[in-house]
């Protein structure tokens, strides 16, 4: 194996497919996992997946993916537009970072428009669905190859 891909996700994707199944689709995160456990296992990753609803916990797991992953793959959810703290836990990690939301924010509502995460990511993705979870895998291992 290549290394570890860290796939963090923020408050409510627990509910993925569930949750405004308008806006965020069908599948759940167990749907996500197991496609992206899939496509890193044949580029030769492995992958951890990781929701929580709360800020201390995806700040606790950034800082645990420092010791061991490759790259980071991150829907922080609300967390997006809120959270200093979350944006200063990814400056501290060295390797990149890819940010992915479901929806295409940038036509939602203004208040989503702004990503402090986006000022630490090498790329953001939105408004691919759930696939823009695998075009963050397929970039964080194109990034990794080159190291």
């Amino acid at each position: 194996m290549t290394g570890t891909i860290y796939i963090l996700n923020g408050p409510n994707l627990n509910l993925l497919g569930q949750r405004q199944p308008e806006i965020y689709g069908r599948e759940t995160l167990a749907d996500v996992e197991a496609e992206c456990r899939e496509l890193a296992k044949g580029l030769g990753f492995e992958l951890k997946l990781f929701q929580s609803n709360h800020e201390g916990v995806v700040i606790d797991t950034i800082h645990e993916a420092r010791k061991s992953a490759c790259g980071i793959v991150i829907n922080p959810g609300a967390f997006t537009h809120t959270s200093v703290a979350i944006l200063d836990a990814l400056n501290t990690f060295e390797g990149p970072v890819i940010e992915v939301h479901i929806s295409n924010v940038h036509k939602r509502e203004s208040f989503r428009h702004h990503s402090y995460v986006s000022l630490r990511a090498e790329g953001v993705i939105a408004g691919l669905g759930t696939e823009g979870y695998k075009a963050g895998v397929r970039r964080i291992a194109q990034l990794a190859a080159k190291k």
